[in-house]
């Protein structure tokens, strides 16, 4: 009786250790049948947040947005990747949508594991962006952006203006599409050529403006007059996105004063 037990065991110890060996294959099998990602080459670099890999696939990274040609940190941002992956393999991790309305490809790009559209971040040539919600890289992204800003880095460098210490957001209603701006100093302040940015590409450039001391602005979507109490942030419908958006304000030379998100 006692042989026939141990025997019972031991067949028991074999099925099991066999389930284990065949869960790891057939996990493994499963991991790769739903991972719909693939391995290419990076053949050209078109800007920080655009590339060309085989049959002239174009790619557009996910969660970053760099700055277009003939904007400052724009030959940084496209060097800085061209120096991490052209003409490597690279791994592209899709996201919720795979195309845009360019019908560019949409993904994350890692090489050796790291992902390399986090990188743009954490070195300061890309914001983070995220125009379809927030993924399960989001927080990564923001954290990223937090530790550039932290460093004072390339687009996270603060600015040395004078008035970047006055300069206040007072309101920034996202809903009904309007900011408001405060000079919490003695003295007025030049903000010509100054920009309020979204996450994405629109942008607005202050005309020939002095907020005077103790003063506001309102900078709102859409069509009128300007004078000194508002400005309108015209040919746009709307900026701000319902599923999150961030607003960045910049001197005219392009550092950064002062930045807010939902």
């Amino acid at each position: 009786m006692a042989g026939k037990n141990k025997q019972i065991w031991f067949l028991i110890f074999l099925i099991f250790l066999l389930f284990l060996i065949n869960y790891n294959f057939l996990d493994g099998l499963l991991e790769n049948f739903f991972d719909e990602s693939r391995y290419v080459v990076v053949e050209r670099i078109i800007d920080g947040d655009t590339i060309v890999v085989e049959n002239n696939t174009h790619v557009r990274l996910l969660g970053i947005n760099t700055p277009e040609k003939g904007e400052f940190y724009y030959s940084g941002a496209k060097e800085f990747l061209e120096e991490l992956i052209f003409n490597k393999t690279v791994k592209l991790e899709y996201g919720r949508e795979k195309y845009d309305k360019y019908d560019r490809t949409l993904a994350y790009v890692f090489l050796e594991n790291k992902n390399i559209n986090l990188k743009l971040v954490e070195k300061g040539f890309a914001n983070f962006y995220f125009p379809s919600g927030k993924d399960k890289y989001y927080d990564y992204f923001k954290k990223a952006w937090e530790d550039c800003i932290n460093n004072n880095v390339n687009l996270c460098e603060k600015s040395e203006n004078k008035c970047a210490w006055c300069i206040e957001l007072k309101e920034f209603n996202y809903k009904k599409e309007i900011i408001i701006l405060e000079n919490s100093c003695e003295f007025g302040c030049e903000l010509t050529n100054w920009e309020i940015k979204d996450e994405g590409r629109k942008k607005f450039v202050f005309p020939e403006f002095e907020l005077k001391k103790r003063g506001i602005v309102s900078i709102k979507t859409g069509e009128g007059e300007n004078d000194e109490d508002i400005l309108f942030w015209k040919n746009e419908t709307y900026v701000w996105t319902k599923t999150g958006d961030t607003l960045f304000l910049r001197d005219d030379m392009g550092k950064l004063v002062l930045w807010e998100g939902y």
